[in-house]
């Protein structure tokens, strides 16, 4: 499945997907994950600040997909919540889920998400840091209790997901909802058009076209 309004275009360059992230093809993007390509070990950049840090993640994960694929654009993103100086990345289970959620209800947080596109052959490095201001609202302890059954906090930064029922604990967010969801899509479509990756759709049904990338 495309995005809404992309539409694919002969022969293409290879372009895959570091799954760094689980809410990343809500987004929409489907590109390939790769097989057998081993996840970036976050360990590494624990206790780095942000976005250096998660510069890091997104980073090395592509760059460990493209040591097995070294021809291929590979694309990486990875996402935290930040509140009171706190990363907030996925819950450990239900039970620090909640924890997580009693602590964002009806405050401020910050969503931040690295993304990365690289391609290993030749060397080339596009990245970008993109930051959302989400306000919760106060949330009830039966409320908390709900949302766990639901299970969408399970694997997300922060325990929630903005795209599903998540989006009704929110009381308002303040820049990319797409950056919130797990891939800021305006962003990452510059950095598809910057590779030369993505065209405007001059004569079909969609918006853009994917194309072979740049030599």
């Amino acid at each position: 499945m495309m995005p809404a309004g992309m539409m694919p275009a002969g022969e293409l360059t290879d372009i895959m997907v570091s799954r760094g992230n689980p809410t990343e093809p809500d987004t929409g993007f489907r590109f390939p994950a790769p097989p057998g390509a081993s996840a970036f070990d976050r360990s590494s950049i624990q206790g780095c600040s942000f976005p250096r840090g998660r510069g890091a993640a997104s980073g090395g994960g592509a760059a460990d997909v493209s040591r097995l694929f070294p021809d291929a654009f590979v694309l990486s993103a990875d996402t935290v919540v930040v509140v009171d100086d706190r990363l907030l990345g996925k819950p450990a289970d239900r039970r620090e889920a909640g924890r997580m959620l009693a602590m964002l209800s009806g405050r401020e947080h910050l969503v931040h998400t690295a993304v990365c596109l690289f391609q290993g052959r030749q060397g080339r490095l596009d990245e970008t840091c993109v930051t959302t201001r989400v306000r919760f609202r106060p949330l009830a302890h039966g409320e908390i209790a709900a949302y766990l059954r639901t299970g969408e906090c399970d694997d997300k930064a922060g325990a929630y997901a903005a795209q599903g029922a998540g989006n009704l604990l929110i009381e308002r967010i303040s820049g990319s909802f797409t950056n919130v969801v797990g891939l800021p899509m305006t962003h990452t479509l510059a950095m598809l058009r910057r590779a030369g990756l993505l065209s405007v759709d001059r004569s079909g049904a969609g918006l853009y076209v994917l194309a072979g990338g740049k030599p």
